[in-house]
């Protein structure tokens, strides 16, 4: 029996080694990653027989190492996703080949009418290409982020609000992805001083996607970051998104209004758009017009007016507003109030009879005033056309393949007024979850509904505290309090609690 040493719970990634058929290796269970710069080969115990006679064919001096079935399945499955039809070694050799002229076949490829999935004449590089869109959708990513350091390059995606590793990279190999995104963006190759932004067109599957591209000049090269943007269908409907049926009936009452400002606050990626196109969804009708300015447009929405916003060319939010308010609209939701000037305009559009829904940048429901009031607004202004604000957060559900039993420790307990001991889940991580523990995200918030009591509150004072105390002794839950009923109701960690911001709620 060979002494191969076993390291259990260890996350790897796939190295290519030459001269090794990859796709061989990997049907006989022979796996290869790197540990501290160092190539090993990876086995399993399940299928030792199978691998030993293989690697018995070849004359390899990488050292033997023995990992757990869930660390081993996690590899096995990460050299299926960027398996190619050729190694990724050949990719670069090809991609040189093939010269400048790559560039414009790519083009054509992506942006006429064929369906990435089933083009079967094109260029590994490309296929490479076209498989980091396949995975991102089939991962649910958001966002696709490519980045360049010493000698080497790094593909990740943001899947459920946090950054996963999918790929390690060459740096030649990375520099031609970098290239052909531009192309397909419309960017200029040549240029890599300066920031570019550009816009993308993809199909997989029969569905296109949009894909906004933003790129970055870095100490040791471009990188890339690429927001897939959602299409009309794929806008939820406000009893879809995912909140307690008695929020929702809070947000209806709402939106019956026929002027009035709506606010959703919380940090970037915590769902505040999709919330306010749901919102937009449930007032849309023939008798309505409703106008956006945006930026950028993440919804393409077929049943409202879009304006995107453009700085380079004055197109502000506060400029766009102004000219919106002169086309006659019923309904007007600005992507964000930034400023004074554009709160001024927006509280001015509420007060004369237009129902306007906006975000801001607050960490809860009740500060909004207090910002509103920083930026310059008179708090009566103020009290007379906020009618309320939604603060929100996206948590990620557990996975319940792999869920664990744990329980509230002492500190936290203590900390966060919790029962010490409780029983709670913590994330494990399995094929159907793609090891991370979780499947899911759902979202969480605290609704302020703005009543006559806090505008009697509001003319002497907007403080936050004083308005948080006054709405707790009217029974509002808080974002902590919903927090906590989803760790002890077993559907998130406390870990993710504590990411998502209970400290902070």
């Amino acid at each position: 029996m060979l002494d191969i040493p076993i390291i259990k719970d260890i996350d790897l990634y796939p190295e290519v080694v030459e001269d090794v058929n990859s796709d061989l290796s990997v049907k006989y269970g022979v796996l290869f990653s790197s540990i501290e710069d160092e190539i090993y080969t990876i086995l399993s115990q399940d299928n030792l027989s199978n691998a030993l006679n293989f690697l018995s064919k070849y004359n390899l001096n990488y050292p033997l190492l023995h990992v757990d079935k869930n660390s081993y399945e996690r590899l096995y499955h990460r050299f299926l996703e960027i398996k190619t039809d050729k190694e990724l070694t050949e990719v670069t050799s090809d991609a040189k080949e093939e010269g400048v002229d790559d560039d414009f076949s790519l083009v054509e490829f992506l942006q006429t009418s064929k369906d990435i999935l089933t083009s079967e004449e094109s260029a590994p590089i490309i296929k490479f290409v076209n498989s980091l869109f396949y995975q991102a959708i089939k991962k649910r990513a958001s966002d696709i982020h490519i980045e360049t350091y010493e000698s080497r390059g790094e593909v990740r995606y943001r899947i459920d609000g946090v950054l996963i590793k999918h790929v390690d990279l060459d740096k030649k190999v990375i520099n031609l992805v970098i290239s052909r995104i531009k192309v397909i963006s419309n960017l200029d190759i040549s240029e890599k001083r300066v920031p570019q932004d550009g816009r993308t067109q993809i199909k997989i599957a029969g569905k296109a996607l949009d894909i906004r591209v933003s790129i970055l000049p870095t100490y040791y090269g471009e990188r890339i970051v690429m927001r897939i943007l959602m299409q009309s269908e794929d806008i939820p409907h406000l009893d879809d998104i995912g909140f307690d049926k008695a929020m929702i009936d809070d947000f209806k009452a709402l939106l019956k209004h026929s002027h009035g400002m709506v606010l959703v606050t919380g940090p970037t990626g915590s769902g505040k758009s999709t919330t306010l196109h749901g919102f937009l969804q449930e007032v849309a009708s023939p008798k309505k017009n409703i106008i956006t300015v945006e930026d950028p447009v993440e919804y393409n929405a077929e049943n409202i007016n879009q304006v995107q916003a453009n700085s380079k060319v004055g197109l502000t939010f506060a400029s766009a507003l102004r000219s919106i308010l002169r086309q006659d609209p019923d309904v007007v939701m600005v992507g964000e109030i930034r400023d004074k000037e554009t709160a001024e305009i927006a509280i001015q559009a509420a007060l004369t009879g237009h129902l306007m829904l906006s975000t801001l940048h607050t960490n809860n429901a009740t500060s909004s005033i207090t910002r509103l009031v920083d930026m310059g607004i008179d708090s009566f202004l103020i009290g007379s056309s906020l009618l309320g604000v939604l603060a929100q957060r996206l948590v990620r559900k557990l996975c319940p393949h792999c869920k664990e039993e744990d329980f509230v420790a002492e500190e936290y307990a203590k900390e966060f007024d919790l029962p010490n001991g409780a029983k709670i889940y913590k994330p494990s991580g399995c094929v159907k979850c793609n090891f991370t523990g979780y499947i899911g995200r759902m979202p969480v918030g605290e609704l302020f509904v703005i009543d006559d009591d806090i505008k009697a509150l509001m003319k002497d004072t907007s403080n936050d505290y004083e308005i948080k105390k006054l709405m707790k002794e009217k029974g509002m839950e808080f974002l902590a309090d919903k927090l906590k009923k989803l760790l002890l109701n077993e559907i998130t960690s406390m870990e993710e609690i504590i990411r998502v911001g209970i400290k902070d709620s």
